[in-house]
This record gives C-alpha cells, sequence and structure tokens, in this order.
C-alpha cells in the first residue's frame, strides 16, 4: 500500500472534533502537507482556540474562515486557498463538516431538516464546485495517472447512519435528518467520482465510526470510537501514513455496468459492484486506488 504524501490538504470544521483530529493526525505524518488549510465558520471564538494555538506552533497551518452552509464563503475561501497556493493546485478536499438534530420521525421539522440538508449535503456539493479547479490543477501537476489522495480527492465524511441497508443506531437516535443528509452525500459522492474520474480526482465518501465527539455524544450513550482510534492508523501493521478511516461507502470509480474491486483497500478480501455500499473494517483504506 502507498505512503500517503500531499503537499496541500483542506479539513471544514477544523476547529474541534474529527476536523481538529485529522489536522493533528496530518501534522504527525513523518512528511506533513506544505499546506494544512483549517477551515472553521469562526476562527478567532472559543470554539477554535485550540486549533488557534495549534497555528501558532505550525507554520504550515492557516486557518481559513469558512461556513459551509454559506455560498459566498465557501466562494471566498476558494479564492484564499489558491492565493497560498500560487500556481500548484490542491491536493486533498476533505468536507468533515457537519451536524445532527436529536429529532425523532414524529418530531422531525421543516426547519431542521433543511439546516442538516444543506450543511451535510448540500455544502460538500458547493465545496466541489468551487475547489474543482485547485483540484484539476492539482492533478494534472501531480505524476502518475491513477486515482489517489496523493493527486488529488475529494473525501466526503457520510456516515453508516446514512445506509439504507443497516441503519446504524436506530434504536438509539432516529435522526431522519441527519440519515437523509448522509444517504444524500453518499449518492452525491458517487455522482462526483463518475463526472471528476476524467479529471483525474479520486472522490470517496468514508464512515469515521460512532466517535467520542461532541456530536456523537449528542445521541445521549456514550460513542464506543475515541477520537484518536478514529483518526489514527497506528493499528495498521505496514505502518504506511494515510487517511485513517476504517469504512469505505461506494466504491467509487466504477460504474454501475462494471464491477469496482478495492483489493488495494481490503487487501483481496472484498470485491463490490459500483452501486453497493460496501465496509472494510479489518483494514483502514491507504487512499489509492489504481
Amino acid at each position: 500500500m502507498a505512503e500517503l504524501s500531499v503537499r496541500s490538504v483542506l479539513v471544514t470544521g477544523a476547529n474541534r472534533g474529527l476536523g481538529l483530529g485529522l489536522v493533528q493526525h496530518f501534522l504527525r505524518m513523518p512528511k506533513p502537507p506544505q499546506w494544512i488549510f483549517a477551515g472553521c465558520r469562526d476562527p478567532k471564538g472559543q470554539r477554535a482556540q485550540e486549533l488557534q494555538n495549534l497555528a501558532s506552533k505550525h507554520p504550515n497551518i492557516i486557518i481559513i474562515p469558512l461556513e459551509v452552509a454559506n455560498p459566498a464563503s465557501i466562494k471566498a475561501a476558494a479564492a484564499k486557498v489558491g492565493e497560498h497556493l500560487g500556481g500548484s493546485g490542491l491536493n486533498l478536499l476533505i468536507n468533515n463538516a457537519g451536524m445532527v438534530k436529536s429529532n425523532t420521525l414524529d418530531t422531525e421539522t421543516l426547519e431542521d431538516m433543511s439546516e442538516v440538508y444543506t450543511t451535510n449535503t448540500i455544502g460538500p456539493l458547493l465545496m466541489g464546485q468551487a475547489f474543482l479547479p485547485l483540484l484539476k490543477k492539482a492533478a494534472q501537476g501531480s505524476p502518475g495517472s491513477g486515482l489517489s489522495c496523493s493527486r488529488a480527492a475529494i473525501i466526503n465524511l457520510s456516515s453508516q447512519g446514512g445506509s439504507i441497508s443497516s441503519l446504524l443506531t436506530w434504536e438509539i437516535a432516529q435522526a431522519p435528518s441527519y440519515r437523509c443528509s448522509k444517504a444524500a452525500l453518499n449518492m452525491l459522492s458517487k455522482c462526483q467520482s463518475l463526472a471528476y474520474k476524467e479529471h483525474g480526482i479520486l472522490c470517496v465518501a468514508l464512515h469515521p465510526g460512532w466517535v467520542q465527539t461532541d456530536m456523537g455524544r449528542s445521541l445521549g450513550l456514550p460513542p464506543p470510537v475515541t477520537l484518536d482510534d478514529s483518526v489514527s492508523p497506528a493499528h495498521v501493521s505496514h505502518g504506511a501514513s494515510h487517511i485513517p478511516f476504517r469504512f469505505l461507502l461506494l466504491p467509487s470509480s466504477s460504474t454501475s455496468s462494471s464491477p469496482g474491486s478495492w483489493q488495494h483497500v481490503c487487501q483481496g478480501q472484498h470485491n463490490w459492484s459500483g452501486t453497493t455500499e460496501g465496509f472494510c473494517p479489518l483494514e483502514t483504506w491507504t487512499g489509492s486506488q489504481s
């Protein structure tokens, strides 16, 4: 499995939880990215204090004001990132920012449904559109012809809670707006993969587990996965630095008429068709596919 090597990465929702954990993970890599763009709604707010402290010690962290539910904010963020990168492109876009409303099917509202869908689904759509020129530039400037995170990729943090077949934790929390938004995000990821493959851009949706973050705890029970376990690949024997999440949703580069083989992901344990959800519980994903 190839080692992840990126010059630039953007993480949305980077001020806390999984987003902050990812920023810390990239800093711990043997060869950290030259640019780690950390997007958050209020960079000077109290909730961004830990990120601010981290950025003060690591000059490769650039905090970007970014509200993924606001098209103007996304456009401004893309322009700012482009200024920092100069003539080079963005290797890795991680759409991490998300939200959940712990409603039941009976108590779900138009307002909550709209808000969650805008953040969890429309946000990643608009982010992909706005940063596509920079991702294309990175793909064109990278050696090789395969799809990989080291070249150019969009990683959408989804959830098994959006799976129609498994419905993770339904007995604990119905959260229909969250589930619907993640199911839609999975389809968006598939659409992006089909549309952007010709540009050399890998697009996938990943499930990080039910993690011990503020959002994870909002369901009322203690989540089973620690933040360190979710973002750390330390349990993998080959020791490569890579995108750490354990579950892959949607084999993204195949079409419905052509089976997608993820042997690079699961060491040959599973083959999935292009329209089937799949999970890789025994191995983490290296972020590369030929």
